[in-house]
């Protein structure tokens, strides 16, 4: 998908999720439809994910067109969108953030970037506390992990001490972020690599019947 046409298709899904008073943000629906087209587990549909994100039913809505739209807006194009990242080719990048060194922007980097990570292991979990995954993306989700605890402190650092830190500290904090996202991505991207090779495994085995012996 070319960029101005990306960029057009998050502009209608944000306005749609808002419009349905979503409680999920758009940066972790991103992640964590991600997540739920790289997971293992064979039977995730678009479906049930979109209703988590209401809590497991879908809003109210004053008409079926509305419902067609949300559907439209976010399985024909967000989630089909989002399938292209199976391919090394095509690696998922995180929701750029400004890139101002002020303490109030590395509150919301840290909070953004959490919440991504949140979204992507809640995708790839499918709603269980444990899943078989593929050594690659097994150490893939055990360093986002490491990496969102990261973020959760430096979070909470923020929210105590909102002017905490002074101008060159920011700054130097602002680049390892942007080298942590760099590596969020490269995992990101490895596990769904990983989980995608798995899947193909797994619909390539054939079913064999025991031969009759006589």
């Amino acid at each position: 998908m070319k960029t101005s046409a990306k960029v057009a298709l998050e502009k209608v899904a944000r306005a749609v999720l808002q419009r349905h008073a979503c409680p999920v943000p758009f940066h972790e629906v991103r992640t964590r439809f991600l997540g739920s087209i790289a997971t293992p587990a064979m039977s995730v549909s678009p479906l049930p994910v979109i209703k988590g994100l209401w809590g497991g039913v879908l809003p109210s809505f004053e008409s079926m067109d509305e419902l067609n739209e949300l559907l439209d807006v976010l399985v024909q194009g967000l989630w089909n969108d989002l399938t292209r990242h199976q391919k090394r080719s095509q690696p998922f990048r995180l929701t750029r953030l400004p890139p101002d060194a002020t303490a109030a922007n590395l509150g919301q980097f840290a909070r953004v970037r959490r919440e991504e990570l949140d979204g992507f292991v809640e995708g790839i979990f499918n709603g269980q506390d444990a899943i078989d995954l593929p050594e690659r993306a097994h150490e893939a989700v055990g360093h986002l992990g490491e990496l969102r605890a990261m973020m959760a402190g430096i979070s909470d650092l923020v929210a105590r001490d909102p002017s905490a830190g002074d101008r060159n500290e920011l700054e130097a904090t602002f680049r390892h972020m942007r080298d942590l996202t760099r590596i969020m991505e490269t995992e990101i991207h490895e596990a769904v690599l990983s989980c995608s090779r798995a899947r193909r495994q797994m619909r390539e085995a054939r079913p064999i019947t025991r031969p009759t012996i006589h």
